[in-house]
C-alpha cells in the first residue's frame, strides 16, 4: 500500500471516503492521456490540476479533464482577468509544494481560487493527484466540490451546447 500523501491525510480529516491507486510512472509519460491508460479508465476521469496567474487575480486553480484542454478566456473571464497563463513548470514547487505530475488540488502551501470543470459533476468519481507522482485518488466529485469550494464552470475548449 501506497504511503499517505498531504492530499489522503486531508480527505481522511475531513472524513471523505476515496481511495489510492497506484501506477508505474515515468518522466516522458505523466500526462492525462497515460495516467488513464495505466490505471484502465477513460481519459475523462482524470481531472488535470492546472497551476495559473491571472494578470488581476494572481495564482488560481483549475481542474479539467485529461481528454481536454483548458479555455484560457474562459478561465480568464470568469475569474475576474483580462487574461490567464499557465505558471512556469519550475515555479510550481514554489507555489504548490508540489512538482509536474503529481501537482494535487489538495494540500497546496496556499489555498487558491479553484475552479473545477462542469463535466465532473455528472461522474461518480473523479480522479486527481494524490500530489506525487504515481498516486491517484478516485474521490466523489460532489464532494470534492465542497472541500475545496470550487467554483463550477465550463473550462474546455469544446463548444458549448
Amino acid at each position: 500500500m501506497a504511503k499517505k500523501t498531504i492530499a489522503c491525510r486531508i480527505l481522511d480529516k475531513t472524513g471523505i471516503t476515496y481511495s489510492l491507486h497506484e501506477y508505474v510512472w515515468s518522466e516522458d509519460a505523466i500526462d492525462a492521456l497515460s495516467v488513464a491508460k495505466k490505471l484502465d479508465i477513460a481519459p475523462h476521469f482524470i481531472f488535470k490540476t492546472l497551476v495559473l496567474r491571472g494578470n488581476h487575480t494572481g495564482v488560481l486553480v483549475a481542474l479539467v479533464p485529461g481528454d481536454e484542454q483548458i479555455d484560457l478566456k474562459k478561465l480568464a473571464r470568469i475569474s475576474g482577468n483580462k487574461h490567464v497563463e499557465l505558471v512556469a513548470t519550475k515555479d510550481l514547487p514554489v507555489l504548490t509544494g508540489y512538482i509536474r505530475g503529481g501537482v494535487s488540488p489538495l494540500g497546496m502551501k496556499k489555498s487558491y481560487p479553484c475552479y473545477l470543470d462542469d463535466s465532473a459533476v455528472a461522474l461518480d468519481f473523479i480522479s486527481i493527484s494524490a500530489g506525487q507522482r504515481g498516486l491517484q485518488i478516485f474521490v466523489d466529485p460532489h464532494a470534492l466540490i465542497r472541500l475545496l469550494s470550487a467554483q463550477i464552470t465550463s473550462l474546455t475548449l469544446h463548444e458549448e451546447s
